[in-house]
């Protein structure tokens, strides 16, 4: 008999030891926990929950529901913290999945349940710590957290099944992976990744289940029920929630309007969920060699082990990743030889999780991969970490095994002594010699120490300040042209949960290349301006409320819109005063609606200073004034005086309007607490407020105002110390670029004929 099969009979989970180890994890998260929210898609999933809307395509509709019923407990002060706890929640729950799949394995090795538990403790400390599940569980920046719960249930239903294929519980365990798969998959495409190992366990276990038709369908019906969330989105969108992306309906002009989900509605479901927006090339169609998607892999798996200090001490990185590679293999390796039989499962799974993950990602270099070879490749706008967090997370299990081989090992070497189990005698480690050999262990705390700075969100809020900074560099009822992800979602967070500034109308220049956005910005109403509430500097004077859309278009007319034109002559571009020379271009569909703006003149237009040079392309550099962290686009001839002053490279700058305004900003205080900015695709929002400082310094240094340029030049330099730009950034002349870096991080949609749902 062997030996697993020996102790199965006497087997019992140790759910009570998983669930305190998971809550021990959980604690840690709340320690580290964010109290707001975070740069990149945090803020659109946080809105999208709290508004029950729909983030961007496929619209993750049980994430929503979830994240919506969060959203209204009394758990937290705020309703970001709120969101932020499912996430903490959803890891802790796979942490105890993880502990029992060790345990499980772990049965026929170790007599004793002490030493068992020891297994899935350093499997709970070992993946709940690793930097990318500790980043994402304290700050819900997507889904994947919620995501990685539901695959690690599955993982432990599975093993549980193939403990006894045949036993009375076994097809319902089935049908219940199913649902959960279903369930997923609503959450997250990667909510299937558990399904092609689960079903190549039922081949090797029970191949007859093939033939159970029965049983099939019943799979098939839980599979579906499980995704039928996705149902909710027609009817949601055709109510036009606050966040609407992709706008799932036909229904242009509401419910009201007598709309009937009709074929048109199907179409433009189907295309929202086949993600039609954004395009990707076939997997024959390489982004990378599959060699740099491996090594991509290979750098984020490094960053799993010790992500503090990580430019200071590369080779320390490198060196604990090989360890915890080792341990990885060997424990991957000591799974197959003890419990051939779970491994049948997670074998397969961890593959999936790794190299055909990888295949089937498809990514391009790493943002920060292989700097050495710069603009040479292309980039993905930033690091994809999070893509890899179920692999990093289920490799816990494997490298607490081989951390429990290695124990076991050096122990045997100190002294051993035989056992009787039944008709077997067993050779094992005096308890002695365990103890001795114990300070092996301390190898899974490892990442406990050596990740918090970077991992932890305690008391961060600097992207909710910068939101609301942003907005308020704004005039009442303005527009602000943004660019990318980062300028943006933090701004409807800080409009539709924090309710700042709800006045201003916020326009993405990638969104508006597709047809439901710019209809939502023709339908969406004009809120009121609460000065009471607003920033010090537009106090005391009289702003005019604007009673309709932001451009004289219906909504066939802006459907109508094309794609973009190609220009091959210089074109003058008059709205009023303004004479604009547009260069040879291609003029996409944005840009034409950006213009339109203009020319109909019917609210005042900001550019967001994060769009870089995207003024100066429809050739208005000689229209726009900066005015704290935002650009307005006046209209006419700006006119050089004491207060209006040309800062090179940044061009005219509204000196008392911006020293107003930085005086109300809120984000400096929590950059310069913040120890590093370690996420180095998003730096242009740190490097914004250095800018802005220094560009002050400057124009104060021009007006002979000593005093006044040297206090916001401290400041500038305060802000890039805490954010690690300072060597970067002021040489030896002290002086850096004006210019702020671009927002690149853009999920631009591919060019396409618009449709008329």
């Amino acid at each position: 008999m062997a030996s697993s099969e020996r102790t199965e009979l006497d087997y019992r989970p140790s759910y009570l030891a998983a669930a305190v180890a998971a809550g021990l994890v959980m604690i840690l998260y709340i320690l580290t926990l964010s109290p707001e929210t975070a740069m990149w898609d945090t803020s659109e999933y946080i809105t999208a929950a709290y508004t029950l809307g729909i983030p961007h395509p496929p619209g993750n509709p049980f994430f929503v529901l979830l994240g919506r019923v969060f959203s209204l407990l009394p758990i937290a002060p705020t309703v970001a913290m709120r969101v932020n706890v499912l996430a903490a929640l959803s890891s802790a729950v796979a942490a105890a999945m993880w502990f029992l799949i060790t345990e499980r394995v772990l049965v026929g090795w170790f007599v004793e349940r002490w030493q068992r538990v020891a297994g899935g403790a350093l499997a709970v400390l070992i993946g709940g710590t690793a930097f990318t599940v500790w980043s994402q569980s304290v700050v819900n920046e997507k889904v994947y957290t919620v995501s990685l719960a539901g695959l690690a249930i599955i993982a432990w239903l599975t093993v549980r099944w193939c403990d006894e294929p045949d036993g009375p519980k076994a097809d319902r365990t089935l049908v219940l992976i199913a649902y959960i798969l279903g369930l997923g998959y609503a959450v997250h495409m990667a909510g299937m990744l558990a399904a092609p190992a689960a079903g190549l366990a039922v081949l090797i276990h029970r191949p007859k289940t093939v033939l159970r038709w029965q049983l099939i369908l019943a799979c098939v019906a839980a599979l579906f029920f499980g995704g039928s969330s996705f149902a909710t989105q027609p009817i949601r969108a055709a109510q036009f929630p606050a966040l609407n992306e992709g706008e799932p309906t036909a229904c242009r002009d509401g419910l009201k309007a007598g709309c009937t989900f009709s074929k048109g509605t199907y179409d433009a479901f189907m295309y929202n969920f086949n993600r039609g927006q954004y395009g990707k090339p076939d997997l024959a169609e390489r982004q990378a060699p599959f060699s740099a998607q491996i090594g991509m892999w290979w750098l984020y798996f490094k960053w799993q082990w010790v992500r503090d200090a990580h430019n200071e001490h590369p080779g320390l990185q490198g060196a604990l990743a090989m360890v915890f590679l080792a341990l990885g293999l060997i424990g991957g390796w000591v799974h197959w030889k003890r419990d051939p039989r779970s491994f049948a499962f997670f074998g397969p799974l961890m593959f999936t999780l790794s190299l055909l993950l990888i295949y089937y990602l498809n990514f391009k270099y790493g943002a920060s991969q292989d700097p050495d070879l710069g603009d040479t490749v292309q980039r993905e706008v930033r690091d994809r970490d999070y893509f890899y967090l179920w692999s990093f997370s289920a490799f816990s299990v494997w490298a607490a095994l081989g951390l429990v081989y290695l124990w076991e090992s050096l122990a045997a070497l100190l002294g051993h002594e035989t056992e009787r189990l039944g008709t077997e005698t067993v050779i094992l480690p005096t308890r002695r010699a365990w103890a001795i050999t114990s300070p092996v262990l301390l190898l899974a705390i490892v990442p406990l120490f050596s990740n918090w700075t970077a991992a932890s969100r305690h008391g961060q809020t600097d992207t909710a300040d910068f939101a609301i900074d942003m907005l308020n560099s704004v005039e009442p009822y303005g527009v602000l042209v943004t660019v990318g992800d980062n300028d943006t979602f933090p701004l409807w967070y800080a409009q539709e949960v924090l309710g700042v500034r709800k006045d201003v109308l916020i326009a993405n220049t990638s969104l508006l290349n597709t047809d439901w956005y710019t209809r939502q910005l023709l339908r969406r109403p004009v809120y009121d301006y609460d000065e009471k509430n607003g920033p010090a500097a537009y106090r005391g004077q009289k702003w005019v409320k604007p009673s309709g859309p932001p451009m004289h278009m219906t909504l066939d007319e802006a459907d109508a819109v094309p794609i973009g034109q190609e220009i091959t002559q210089p074109q003058l571009f008059t709205a009023g005063n303004i004479r604009a020379v547009v260069q040879p271009r291609f003029l996409a569909r944005a840009d034409i609606f950006v213009l339109q703006m203009i020319k109909d003149n019917v609210r005042p237009i900001y550019l967001s200073r994060t769009s870089g040079g995207y003024g100066a392309e429809l050739g208005l550099q000689d229209y726009l004034l900066t005015q704290g962290l935002a650009r307005k686009l006046m209209r006419d001839s700006i006119v050089a005086g004491r207060d209006t002053i040309k800062v090179s490279p940044e061009g005219w700058v509204d000196v008392p309007r911006t020293a107003a305004l930085v005086k109300d900003l809120k984000a400096p205080a929590s950059l310069i607490a913040k120890n590093e900015w370690v996420d180095r695709p998003s730096v242009g929002i740190p490097y914004l407020y250095v800018s802005t400082d220094y560009l002050l310094s400057e124009a104060y240094r021009m007006q002979g105002n000593v005093a006044g340029s040297a206090q916001a030049l401290a400041q500038a330099k305060a802000i890039a110390k805490a954010t690690q730009l300072d060597k970067e950034l002021f040489g030896a002349d002290e002086a850096p670029p004006a210019a702020v870096p671009t927002d690149s991080a853009r999920r631009t949609p591919v060019p396409a004929p618009v449709k008329k749902n």
